[in-house]
């Protein structure tokens, strides 16, 4: 247990160091890349001629009027075509290349002169923002890039890079796996075992009682706490994913297929009326039931394992229910997560079921 909470408390503070600020405007409010906001802010632009017009003659003002209502009309329907509606972060670590996004940036007076562009991003971009942004985000960020750059689609490579890390730590997350296929082994001698100390409440029989179920354990491989590894991992890696996506432009300005990457299904569907994106919401969803349910541990009462079923559904709930305010790149990262997590534990029972036959 001490061990749990010092990796724990090491967590936290990374992931409290150098977090992302979202971008705000003079009034406080939230910055995003809307089709409205994106229009307000251009024809703000040519209000200011006739102000400029109060100090000094402007000649032909009206036809540079004219000239800039024609360019609000094309820098809004290019804004309603990239269509994110994505929160816009204040320390992002490149340049974006959408004229339309980098007008927002300096509207809000982000010096983006300093930042490289995105596709020319090196680990070590912009200014030391703590240990979890160094070791992680800038990393994390910096691959996306460099796989989204040769296989020229950054959604195909968040798809990529997701499959890749969890091929990196298969041999870890295996053993969490085998866990659940362990403990059916064991169910045979642990209800033994409860059944014999069924009416014996008193602190030297409930010692060996600890001492007998240590002993099952050990025998089949079992470690009480290797469940919680899993989630050691999975609660950074998303954190990671979510900072790193969320502070590359670039990212927003990506499709896969027919899905805006730095869209939310949320907007697509609500705002522009895209329904075909609750297929993210649903495929979240689905995979994220089979992945909890497969993860669950045979070891539980009745009791407990009713309880364990009711947090399991309130967790797919919300979790779904949160993937409509989450950006498609997100929810990619999410989803062949969750798709790994199920195909690695089917693997496993099929591995066991083999051994029990051999």
């Amino acid at each position: 247990m001490k061990k749990i909470k010092i990796i724990s408390i090491l967590f936290i503070t990374m992931l409290v160091t150098g977090c992302s600020t979202v971008l705000k405007d003079k009034e406080g409010k939230v910055v995003q890349y809307t089709e409205k906001n994106v229009c307000e802010t251009c024809n703000q632009r040519c209000e200011l001629i006739d102000l400029k017009e109060e100090k000094e003659n402007i000649e032909n003002k009206e036809t540079i009027k004219e000239e800039c209502k024609n360019k609000c009309l094309e820098t809004c329907e290019n804004a309603k075509k990239t269509q994110t509606g994505q929160n816009l972060t204040g320390n992002i670590l490149c340049k974006p290349t959408d004229p339309n996004i980098i007008e927002l940036y300096e509207n809000n007076n982000v010096d983006l002169s300093k930042l490289p562009d995105c596709k020319n991003l090196s680990i070590s971009s912009g200014t030391y923002e703590g240990i979890w942004t160094t070791l992680f985000v800038k990393p994390l960020a910096w691959l996306i890039v460099l796989v989204g750059n040769i296989f020229k689609n950054y959604g195909l490579a968040v798809i990529i890079i997701t499959i890749l890390i969890r091929l990196a730590l298969f041999p870890v997350t295996k053993k969490t796996a085998m866990q659940s296929e362990m403990m059916k082994k064991a169910q045979p001698e642990l209800k033994r075992l409860e059944k014999k100390y069924e009416n014996l409440k008193d602190q030297q029989s409930q010692m060996q009682k600890s001492q007998e179920m240590m002993a099952i354990y050990k025998k089949y491989g079992i470690n009480p706490l290797s469940g919680c590894l899993f989630s050691l991992i999975q609660i950074p890696l998303f954190f990671a994913f979510y900072e790193a996506l969320n502070r590359l432009p670039i990212i927003f300005e990506g499709k896969l297929l027919c899905f805006n990457l730095g869209i939310t299904p949320w907007t697509a569907i609500f705002n522009y009326g895209h329904y075909y994106y609750i297929i993210i919401v649903v495929l979240v969803g689905i995979l994220t039931f089979y992945s909890f349910r497969l993860n669950q541990t045979a070891s539980m009462t009745g009791e407990q394992q009713k309880q364990m079923k009711i947090m399991s559904i309130f967790s797919v709930v919300l979790i779904t229910i949160m993937s409509f305010r989450v950006s498609i790149s997100i929810a990619l990262y999410w989803i062949f997560n969750s798709a790994f997590t199920v195909v690695q534990n089917l693997l496993v029972k099929r591995g066991n079921k083999n051994d029990h036959i051999i």
